[in-house]
């Protein structure tokens, strides 16, 4: 599969003006939201963790999770995962759910039926389907996953409350839109949904003064 991924802040620059001549109400969003960060990650176990980690919690709470995972883990790959107890992913922070979806997820890296790296090769759809096989994977994490640590230019995680409320509000839209109200609306941005989704959480957190966080950086 060849597809022009999102490396690079060129990348993003590049989707940006592609994104304001498909739609032009973008226009006015693209100059609200400042700078547009790249956040990308390099595929692999690590990658994954954090996005699971950073679900629904504020950026400083993730953060602080996470420093605290590493220093109890040390590092974060399955086998240093699948060696803590419940009672260091307690201290860490982690919830019971986390915790579990880390541990399926390391096991299934670990047995080899599971390669973060080979997703990343593979049709959007395809890759979906296998990392929502692990059970605490769900589809937002699994499109987050591969937006930031494969590069896909064309994935937009419609299910995010945060991209509903930033676009309900850019467009200047009477209602949050659902996810399939979402879904209709992105398909607009083609092929730059993965700029676009960008775009609107950059806009969250400057136009409605929230954090956000689709993945912890570095």
């Amino acid at each position: 599969m060849q597809l022009h991924r999102i490396v690079t802040e060129a990348d993003v620059a590049a989707g940006l003006v592609d994104l304001a001549l498909l739609d032009a109400r973008l226009f006015s969003v693209i100059d609200k939201a400042g700078p547009v960060p790249l956040r990308r990650l390099p595929p692999g176990y690590r990658g994954l963790a954090g996005i699971v980690v950073a679900q629904m919690v504020s950026r400083a709470s993730a953060d602080a999770i996470w420093r605290r995972l590493e220093e109890i883990a040390g590092e974060i790959t399955p086998h240093r995962i699948l060696g803590l107890t419940d009672a260091d992913c307690r201290t860490a922070g982690l919830s019971r759910a986390k915790a579990e979806t880390l541990r399926r997820a390391a096991e299934a890296v670990d047995r080899g039926a599971l390669d973060l790296d080979a997703l990343c090769r593979m049709e959007p759809e395809t890759a979906i389907r296998l990392l929502t096989a692990v059970k605490g994977v769900g589809r937002w994490t699994a499109e987050v996953y591969l937006l930031f640590c494969g590069g896909y230019p064309d994935i937009f995680p419609s299910g995010d409350v945060a991209l509903q409320n930033a676009v309900a509000h850019g467009l200047g839209l009477p209602t949050r839109p659902t996810p399939s109200e979402l879904d209709r609306i992105a398909a607009a941005w083609s092929p730059w949904r993965g700029v676009s989704a960008r775009l609107f959480w950059a806009y969250y957190a400057r136009q409605m003064r929230r954090e956000t966080v689709p993945v912890l950086e570095g």
